[in-house]
C-alpha cells in the first residue's frame, strides 16, 4: 500500500516521498494494456486482435510508466488535500526514479517531491492610516477646460502664417548638427505642435513660419521641462539624448477657430443634460473636474492601504524553494542569476496574493454575474466618453454587449480580478483612519507622476 513521509528541509520546506508498492499501481497497468490491445491499429492485426504480448512489447514501458506517475500525482494531491496543507505553487520532484522503471520487473518506488508551506500571519487593517488629498478647482482649471473643449469643436484652418502661438506647425523634425546638415541614419519623425509648447525663445522664432520653412534647434533648450519629457519619447530618445539638434520642416501652418460658446457646443459636450447657458456649461465641468479628482483621492488611498499592507504585514518565506520553483517550475525555465533578480518582486506578488486572499475571505468579498455585466456596460459607456446616450434608448444594445463579453473567458478572469480588488479596497477603505489633506492640482499630479507601485 502507497505511504507518505514527510521531512522537515528548513524554514516552511519540507520533502514529501511518495512510496509505491507493485500492488498500487499493477493492476491499473494491466487494465491499461487491455484497453490499447482493443484499440490499436497495427498493419497485419484486425482491431481487437493484436496479440497480448506484441502489444506489451510495443506499449508497455510507456504505459507503465504513465500509470505508475498517475498513482505518484493522485496520492501526493490526497496527501495535500486530507492533511490540508497549504503550498506555494505545485510540488518540485527531486531525486526521480523514472530511469528505474521497468514494466519487465515491477517493484516498489520512492518518489521525493520539495514544497514550500505558505507562512501564518495577521493583519489589522484598523490600524491603517491613509490621507485623502482634496484638491481645490480653480477658475483657471474650468477655463482650460472651456478652452479645450471649444478647440476639440472648433474649425481647422490652414493660414499662410503663424501669427501666434495659438498657431498649430506640422513639422518633421530630422537630426542634424547644430549647422543643420542632417546626419546620415539620423532620426527623423513627423509632430504637429502648438507654437506655445516650445520655450519662448523659440516660439519668438517660429511666429512669422511658413510652409517649407526650416529651423534648427537643440531639444534641452526649445522645450520647457514638461514638454519635452514628451519630444524626446517621441523620437525614441532619452531626455539624457536632449543636447541632440534637430532641423524642423515646416510642412503645413495651421489654425484652430474654437466653437462658439453656445447651445450647439453645450448639447455637443453634455448630451446628456440640459445645457443652456455659459455659467450652467462651466458648473457641468467643473463637476466633472471634481469628479475626476475625487476618483483620483480614492486611488491613492487604495495604493496607500495596499503599501501599508505590503509594508507591516510580517510574513516569512521559504526562500531558497521559491527561488528554486522560480527556475525549474515556471512556465519558463531561469538561470540562478535571473531567479536571483525577478525574485524580490515575485515575493511582493506572492505576499499580495496571500494578504488579498485572506482577507477575501475574511470580508467576505463575492463577484456575482451581475457586477460582471455592469463592469462590461461601464467599460463601454467609458470607451464612449459618456457620449452613448446621443444614440437615444441603447439600454438593450448596452445588455447585449455586455451578455457578448460575458463569454468571453479572457475578459471574465481579467474582470473579476479588478472587480473583487476594487471590492475588497472599498471594504478596508470603510475600516482605515482617513485625514483630509488639501493639494494643488499640480502638486498632486506630480506625485502621482512621480509614485512607482
Amino acid at each position: 500500500m502507497a505511504s507518505i513521509k514527510r521531512e522537515n528541509l528548513g524554514l516552511l520546506n519540507d520533502k514529501l516521498t511518495v512510496t509505491l508498492t507493485q500492488e498500487d499501481y499493477l493492476k491499473e497497468f494491466e487494465t491499461s494494456l487491455k484497453k490499447h490491445a482493443k484499440t490499436a491499429n497495427i498493419p497485419g492485426f484486425r482491431k481487437g486482435m493484436v496479440p497480448a504480448g506484441l502489444i506489451k512489447k510495443m506499449y508497455g514501458q510507456s504505459v507503465f510508466t504513465d500509470e505508475v506517475l498517475k498513482k505518484v500525482e493522485k496520492e501526493l494531491n490526497f496527501y495535500l488535500s486530507n492533511e490540508q496543507v497549504e503550498i506555494f505553487a505545485q510540488p518540485l520532484p527531486l531525486d526521480s526514479q523514472l530511469a528505474n522503471l521497468d514494466f519487465t520487473q515491477p517493484g516498489n518506488y520512492d518518489f521525493a517531491f520539495e514544497i514550500g508551506l505558505k507562512p501564518a500571519f495577521e493583519i489589522d487593517t484598523k490600524k491603517i492610516k491613509v490621507k485623502k488629498y482634496k484638491v481645490a478647482i480653480t477658475d483657471e482649471m474650468i477655463q482650460n477646460e472651456v478652452e479645450r473643449i471649444q478647440t476639440r469643436n472648433g474649425n481647422m484652418t490652414e493660414p499662410e502664417t503663424a501669427t501666434s502661438e495659438e498657431n498649430i506647425l506640422n513639422v518633421t523634425f530630422t537630426e542634424s548638427d547644430k549647422d543643420g546638415n542632417a546626419i546620415e541614419g539620423g532620426i527623423q519623425k513627423d509632430n504637429s505642435l502648438l507654437i506655445k509648447y516650445f520655450a519662448a525663445a523659440t516660439r519668438k522664432k517660429l511666429i512669422g513660419a511658413k510652409k517649407d520653412d526650416t529651423h534648427t534647434i537643440q531639444l534641452k533648450k526649445a522645450f520647457e521641462e514638461k514638454e519635452l519629457e514628451v519630444i524626446v519619447g517621441d523620437l525614441g530618445i532619452t531626455k539624457e539624448e536632449a543636447d541632440k539638434y534637430f532641423t524642423l520642416l515646416v510642412t503645413k501652418v495651421g489654425f484652430v477657430e474654437k466653437a462658439a460658446l453656445d447651445e450647439t457646443l453645450f448639447k455637443a459636450s453634455y448630451p446628456n443634460q440640459t445645457i443652456t447657458t455659459e455659467a450652467e456649461f462651466r458648473a457641468a465641468i467643473k463637476a466633472d473636474i471634481e469628479g475626476y479628482y475625487e476618483q483620483q483621492a480614492k486611488n491613492q488611498i487604495h495604493d496607500q492601504i495596499y503599501h501599508h499592507l505590503i509594508d507591516h504585514t510580517k510574513m516569512e518565506f521559504p526562500v531558497a524553494f521559491l527561488k528554486r520553483w522560480l527556475q525549474q517550475g515556471g512556465e519558463k525555465t531561469r538561470t540562478e542569476e535571473e531567479a536571483e533578480k525577478e525574485y524580490p518582486v515575485f515575493q511582493d506578488q506572492l505576499k499580495w496574493t496571500l494578504i488579498s486572499g485572506q482577507l477575501i475571505t475574511e470580508k467576505k468579498i463575492e463577484v456575482v454575474a451581475e457586477d460582471l455585466k455592469n463592469f462590461a456596460k461601464q467599460q463601454l459607456l467609458s470607451y464612449m466618453g459618456g457620449q452613448l446616450g446621443a444614440m437615444g434608448d441603447n439600454d438593450q444594445w448596452l445588455e447585449d454587449y455586455a451578455m457578448r463579453m460575458m463569454q468571453d473567458k479572457k475578459f471574465v478572469e481579467d474582470s473579476y480580478h479588478r472587480i473583487s480588488a476594487d471590492k475588497l479596497f472599498n471594504a478596508i477603505e470603510g475600516e482605515v483612519t482617513t485625514k483630509d489633506e488639501d493639494i494643488t492640482a499640480e502638486k498632486f499630479a506630480d506625485m502621482l507622476k512621480h509614485h512607482h507601485h
